[in-house]
């Protein structure tokens, strides 16, 4: 009764921000939520705001990230509201755990991923799929004015890395059929319908859908029975090819884990971190070349300078020659800035606490930063901050990192993502075999991206885009 008490008084709030909210009145100015949010932290004194019927801190200042994930880590775990919103689909995964349980998979995902071996054998996973499959693909279409949706395929393209990498098996999505596959779109419908959960302005809302089977709640029962279904045939193929001298994560987790409903879980939580994510920063990444050709001529250049071989041939970049190429590094960092994956990180505070603004944050309160909206504002990144200007990151031709908790797109503190430098040695290699190759070009430029709801930034329509191979220059 205290509960739904208290849903009514949220209801109940008449402040401008929530009956915009409530009402989706936003949506007359602005296309995208984070842009609606982006724009109400910019006019925020603080660079903080409340969403009073969520229950829900939102920030946009440094600062505070540091607190959150830093200073105060211990106040701020992932919490039990979040853990139900996305416990149907993500269980007893790193990304909806904390305490010991996440203490434990993190260490062992860390000793696979800070290995230089597993991450040379990622990065000929990720050259292999690429001569094999997407380059043919895009050669397939080249010059013939079909309109290809590149996001479609760079969501391909990483379902089937991330499956031959940590779960050495291959879905094949990529082929030059461009097949159906029932886990990837099942996988889709349930990330998209459980972060429509944590929209809602009470959980009493999806909660009491989920009982009586009703709506989305009822479509999410059933794409999450799928995906079961498929992540337990995945782990059946695994025990039967055997493992114990298998490179992929998969296979060290069986080492030591007897329960499929656990293994289930991380299945899915490494399908979310490695295939989604690479696949909004590529997409983001190409609608962004397709307008600042000086970009993509910088990145030509620099692939030449660094990979032409000494007979005047150019070859393809080796995993030591990318990390000579500041340049691409600085642009693809650049392109993370303006359009991160993850667009917002909740947390929820354990105990009442004070925020290095002032702000004050009551137990239990939904705590979120923002970095989708730090990278849109002035006072984090200078007036030219909406512009994309790969020099901002280099210095003598030199890339120079930022502070993490300015540029929050890997998370920063205890919680940082262990795959950040995988997924941008992945995102190297798709750029230099694509633009090294093809000209790619969006026929609508004028369109800015507008987001589907998911955990994942992707953009509602895709990116269509008319692919023309490059003359070759011997």
């Amino acid at each position: 009764m205290f509960t739904a008490f208290c849903f009514m008084l949220k209801l109940g709030c008449k402040c401008e921000i929530c009956h915009a909210y409530l009402t989706s009145s936003w949506t007359e100015e602005f296309d995208n939520l984070c842009d609606w949010f982006t724009h109400l932290l910019e006019k925020s004194a603080t660079g903080t705001i409340h969403i009073h019927v969520l229950g829900n801190t939102i920030t946009a200042n440094p600062e505070n990230v540091e607190h959150i994930l830093k200073t105060r880590f211990e106040n701020y775990p992932k919490g039990k509201p979040f853990a139900a919103i996305l416990g149907d689909l993500l269980g007893k995964g790193i990304f909806n755990v904390d305490g010991d349980s996440w203490k434990f998979q993190r260490k062992m995902a860390s000793l696979e991923l800070g290995s230089i071996s597993v991450r040379r054998h990622g990065f000929d996973i990720v050259s292999s799929e690429i001569q094999s499959r997407l380059l043919p693909l895009l050669s397939s279409v080249s010059g013939k004015q079909q309109v290809l949706d590149l996001q479609d395929v760079f969501r391909r393209f990483s379902f089937d890395n991330i499956c031959k990498f940590s779960f050495g098996l291959d879905p094949g999505c990529l082929e030059l059929s461009l097949p159906v596959s029932e886990f990837a779109e099942a996988f889709d419908l349930a990330s998209r319908l459980s972060a429509q959960r944590g929209l809602a302005s009470s959980p009493l809302i999806w909660k009491l859908k989920r009982l009586l089977n009703l709506g989305t709640e009822k479509q999410l029962k059933h794409a999450i029975k799928m995906v079961n279904e498929l992540a337990q045939k995945m782990i059946n193929q695994r025990r039967e090819k055997g493992f114990p001298d298998r490179n992929d994560l998969l296979s060290r987790f069986m080492g030591t884990i007897n329960d499929d409903k656990y293994l289930r879980d991380i299945v899915v939580s490494f399908l979310l971190a490695g295939r989604d994510t690479v696949a909004s920063g590529l997409t983001s990444f190409f609608w962004l070349l397709s307008q600042h050709p000086e970009v993509e001529s910088a990145i030509r250049e620099e692939l030449e300078r660094v990979v032409r071989s000494s007979d005047g041939r150019q070859q393809i970049a080796s995993y030591d020659q990318m990390r000579d190429m500041h340049y691409l590094h600085a642009a693809l960092c650049e392109s993370l800035r303006l359009f991160p994956p993850i667009q917002f990180d909740s947390k929820f505070a354990l105990e009442d606490d004070i925020l290095p603004d002032c702000t004050f944050v009551r137990k239990g309160t939904r705590v979120t930063y923002h970095p989708y909206a730090m990278g849109r504002m002035e006072r984090v990144w200078g007036r030219d901050c909406l512009e994309y200007k790969p020099g901002r990151w280099l210095k003598d031709g030199r890339y120079v990192p930022e502070n993490p908790f300015k540029y929050s797109v890997f998370q920063a503190g205890q919680r940082v993502c262990l795959g950040k430098e995988m997924a941008l040695v992945e995102m190297k290699c798709v750029v230099l075999a694509i633009i090294s190759r093809f000209n790619i070009r969006v026929p609508n430029q004028k369109q800015t991206p507008r987001f589907a709801p998911g955990l994942t930034a992707n953009v509602r329509g895709g990116l269509p885009v008319l692919v023309q191979e490059k003359a070759i220059v011997s």
